[in-house]
Parts: structure tokens; sequence; C-alpha cells
């Protein structure tokens, strides 16, 4: 996971799980050079939402083990990280990363909210399910969309 890598590399370079906001910022603007200062800010508020990182008292905390994700040596993110993932997007991704074809799952996920006559994202967390998928928060939020 793109995001994940890059939400990693300034606790694995200050050997920590907690920084400063500002102190994360700097890491990934003026330190690695890969965003500015305002997309790096973008970057923890993604990373929030997707339950990367937690809010503390002006700190960045990391809601996974930073010690246990590889930065490839020539990482280099790219700038579509930043933008927000709709839930059948996180969904569409775990189910690509768990081994799945993408095109397959699509249609799979096209049909069942077709037949079910429910949300792409109902239908996207149904069918992770089905497939043995954990997409966590994400089907929280497909059940969250179906309620409203």
């Amino acid at each position: 996971m793109t995001l994940e890598v890059a939400v990693a590399v300034p606790f694995k370079q200050r050997g920590q799980t907690r920084l400063g906001e500002g102190e994360f910022v700097v890491a990934l603007s003026l330190d690695r050079n890969w965003f500015s200062p305002d997309q790096a800010k973008r970057l923890i508020d993604v990373a929030t939402g997707r339950g990367l990182l937690e809010r503390d008292d002006g700190d960045v905390v990391a809601g996974f083990d930073p010690a246990a994700v590889t930065v490839p040596a020539e990482y280099e993110p790219d700038e579509s990280i930043l933008r927000e993932q709709s839930t059948f997007e996180r969904i569409l991704d775990s189910l690509v990363a768990a081994g799945n074809d993408k095109q397959e799952a699509v249609a799979a996920v096209n049909e069942r909210q077709r037949r079910l006559d429910i949300t792409v994202e109902a239908a996207a967390a149904l069918y992770a399910r089905q497939e043995g998928v954990d997409v966590g928060d994400a089907a929280q939020a497909a059940r969250d969309q179906l309620r409203e």
C-alpha cells in the first residue's frame, strides 16, 4: 500500500510511533522533498481518514507498526495518494491486494449491486466478505452509507 509506505517513512526515520505534526510535515517536505508542506498536511488528513494515523494533542500517532513496513530503496510516492479514496475504491484496493483480478471484482460487484439493488459500496463489502478479504472500517463505512 503506497499510502502506508509514505506515512511510515517519517516514523521509521525517527524510530518512533509518535511525532509532532510539524516534525512529520518536515520529514516529508524538507527532508525527503516528496511533498510541499501543504501536501504533507493533506497526507495526514488522508491517512487519518484511512485509520493509519491518529491526531493527539498536536502529534500524529501511527495506527500501525511503521517498523513492519518495507520501504523500497527507490520509493517515491505519487501525488495521487493525496486524494481521498471512496469506500468503494478502498474495498477494491483491498481485493486487488489480496490477489483478486480487478476487472473480475468490479464485474462481480456491479452484478451484485444490480441484483440486490444496493449501493456499490455495500455490494463491494459483500463481495469482499465472500472472497474472505477483510476490509475493516471500509465495511462499516458501507454499512453507514446504507443507513443514510
